[in-house]
């Protein structure tokens, strides 16, 4: 199983933090964000990942390779290409924790869905794959997501938390697993929203375009083929778009809420 974190965004409302870096590795507790979500999916026996880079993805590849960890294998090739050599190692090494991880320069103003479809060439051996962001942090049941995915039969499904408003919201259809109406308009009472940690195939692939956005575009088409399920989500969630959202996490760590 592999997961892509979209991570390629100027992080423009935290700007005074990714002015010399990408948001996914502002640092929380003396550890950025990126490295608590890749643990937490390491965590739930997902070991390969590609980071689909964008702003300053090169400090995202000069942290991992700074990190100096004897079970990471890292291909510093930013391209649609996975070093086979370093891959094969990787695939049959006795190591138990090892994990492997590819940045990609997919642009710097590339759209979401034209990320996710620069990827596809990078995904052709995967049946299906996780996505997710790469600036929130949950502990939403990953395997769970996969097991409702498997039974709906759809081309993705969407992980739903419900917060006060601010963010655009999900209509459900009653009685099934299938989301009725998706929209990024901003809601005027606590709803139901998209809080990423997607699982997709490659039927995806036919919904995306080069320059649309994921969210605006994608998967409102997508919900009009009757094509995307969603997963409700009842425990923690916290994206982190601004500096009070980077405190609540923070506050959720000392808590002990967060522990990967």
């Amino acid at each position: 199983m592999i997961t892509i974190i979209l991570a390629g965004g100027f992080g423009t409302r935290i700007s005074n933090e990714t002015s010399t870096k990408p948001k996914p590795l502002i640092l929380i507790n003396k550890k950025p964000i990126l490295s608590y979500l890749i643990n937490y999916y390491r965590k739930n026996k997902v070991n390969n990942f590609l980071i689909s880079g964008g702003y300053k993805y090169k400090k995202i590849i000069q942290y991992f390779k700074s990190k100096k960890d004897s079970n990471l294998y890292l291909d510093q090739d930013s391209s649609k290409k996975i070093k086979k050599d370093i891959y094969k190692r990787f695939l049959h090494s006795k190591r138990k924790n090892k994990y492997f991880i590819k940045v990609v320069n997919t642009g710097l103003k590339t759209s979401t869905g034209g990320r996710i479809l620069y990827l596809k060439n990078l995904l052709k051996d995967y049946k299906f794959f996780y996505v997710t962001y790469g600036n929130g942090l949950s502990n939403v049941k990953i395997k769970k997501t996969l097991k409702l995915f498997n039974k709906e039969n759809c081309t993705a499904l969407v992980t739903a938390v419900k917060i006060p408003p601010r963010f655009g919201g999900i209509k459900f259809k009653k009685r099934q697993n299938k989301v009725e109406e998706f929209s990024e308009k901003h809601q005027k009472e606590a709803t139901w929203i998209n809080g990423g940690f997607f699982v997709m195939n490659n039927n995806i692939f036919k919904y995306l375009k080069k320059d649309e956005n994921f969210e605006k575009r994608t998967l409102p088409r997508i919900v009009k083929k009757n094509d995307l399920a969603f997963y409700k989500h009842k425990g923690f969630w916290q994206c982190m778009d601004t500096p009070r959202d980077k405190e609540k996490i923070l506050e959720e760590i000392k808590n002990g809420k967060i522990k990967f």
